[in-house]
């Protein structure tokens, strides 16, 4: 790099953006994501020891995964290379891998190829990788904000390491902001900032727990508010409001997220709490989740978690489902909360799931026998010369319409299938059929 060369990359580092120029340098700038890079961690020994195998960061935007990458540059001793997987393709991985060899076999020198946004590289793509990966030609660090278990194929997978970053948290933001505003050479420390406090704790919870739009924010905030008489600049709530506009909804309809939201979806529900129900409800809906899958899951949880409890229940979610079918969005929204809070708040029994998981566990692996000869059905051509049917005992013909009589095959005349729970309207039902058998 000559003095023109170098002059124009100050330049350039001076109007990047404020996440940019606060990007941390060491480990010791770094915050958060202790669980992975804190003292004593694997990772970090491996970055500090340069003895790195081919990793993932997986995590949301704002997280630190550039950054540690850029950490890992700053401090090993390996050539480092650096390709977006949006404009990178086959013939820059192979130009890339045969200069690794040729480096390697001249200077005994490593290379750490980072690909940003790993996720984005189709399965030629990253088939082109893995034989240099696999060899120790390249030491490959991937970075992605989705599930690398769904985007990344199982070879190279399983040749990598995956580390989860998670989003920071306030105490972590605030540390990046105050840092910010401090910091004189990179940061918005010349400024002579102010913000009160209801704005840090706004530009904070709006964050999302991403860095880079906290910082984003902020920078905003600062640069388009005007100094006071002292060379002040005096940054409120509205300001920061302005400037941050809305949290981040992370939520991804075909990868984790989408899982997670309504696995916690239906937790809620069968945990009878019908405000962290109607929550994740929302998160779905203003993510532009199909209404349909929802009412359709309702339907299942209906009868899977509350069953006989509450028989209603499933009439109620049915008729969710066929309601989001004929309205659809946005006055849809109104039956699904009403059947999700109906749902949260019923009380709930699995012994319906039980009785019948049981019941085709015993089908798939017993011998159950032929239907007994009383229960055969007597209408078809030559039933009644076989003596199918005889022996039958009509139930509406005793008290109670109940007798006493055979309904499961030989081999399994003694199982019992349906215990009924002491919730709801089973705790009826139990009664009902306690007060039928009682003479048996």
């Amino acid at each position: 790099m000559d003095l023109f060369d170098f002059a124009l990359h100050n330049e350039k580092f001076k109007a990047a953006p404020l996440a940019v120029r606060m990007r941390p340098r060491s480990l010791e700038e770094f915050a958060g994501q202790q669980e992975i890079v804190g003292k004593g961690r694997l990772l970090r020994r491996s970055i500090e020891a340069d003895q790195l195998s081919s990793l993932i960061f997986y995590g949301p935007p704002g997280t630190g995964k550039t950054t540690l990458a850029k950490i890992i540059a700053n401090t090993t001793k390996a050539y480092f290379e650096q390709i977006n997987a949006v404009t990178a393709g086959v013939a820059d991985i192979r130009r890339i891998t045969g200069e690794a060899k040729e480096r390697f076999k001249l200077y005994q020198q490593r290379t750490v190829l980072f690909v940003d946004e790993i996720h984005r590289f189709n399965k030629s793509q990253q088939d082109a990788m893995l034989p240099w990966v696999e060899d120790g030609t390249v030491v490959l660090i991937g970075a992605t904000t989705e599930n690398p278990y769904f985007e990344v194929n199982k070879a190279l997978l399983s040749r990598s390491r995956v580390f989860q970053l998670n989003p920071l948290g306030p105490k972590e933001i605030k540390q990046i902001l105050l840092q910010a505003m401090e910091d004189e050479q990179r940061g918005l420390g010349s400024y002579g900032t102010d913000i009160t406090q209801e704005a840090m704790e706004h530009l904070i919870n709006y964050s999302g727990g991403d860095a880079r739009i906290a910082l984003n924010g902020l920078e905003l905030a600062v640069l388009t508010t005007e100094p006071d008489q002292k060379g002040i600049r005096h940054i409120s709530l509205s300001t920061v409001a302005e400037s941050i506009q809305r949290p981040v909804l992370r939520y991804d309809k075909s990868g984790d997220q989408h899982y997670d939201v309504i696995s916690a979806f239906i937790k809620s529900i069968r945990g009878s709490d019908p405000d962290g129900a109607i929550h994740w409800l929302a998160k779905m809906l203003v993510a532009g989740e199909d209404p349909v899958f929802i009412a359709r899951r309702l339907v299942v949880h209906a009868a899977e978690d509350i069953g006989l409890a509450d028989p209603q229940a499933l009439v109620v979610a049915t008729a969710a489902f066929q309601a989001i079918q004929i309205v659809g969005l946005p006055e849809g929204r109104i039956p699904l909360a009403q059947a999700v809070i109906y749902l949260a708040t019923a009380p709930k029994s699995n012994s319906v799931i039980k009785a019948i998981d049981q019941a085709i566990g015993d089908v798939r692996t017993k011998d159950t026998g032929e239907v007994p000869r009383h229960l055969r059905d007597i209408h078809y051509s030559g039933a009644g010369k076989l003596g199918h049917g005889g022996g039958y005992l009509y139930p509406h013909l005793y008290p109670d319409h109940y007798v006493k009589q055979q309904y499961l095959p030989d081999p399994l005349v003694k199982a019992s299938y349906y215990q009924p729970s002491e919730q709801g309207k089973e705790k009826e039902i139990a009664a009902r059929w306690k007060q039928l058998t009682k003479s048996e």
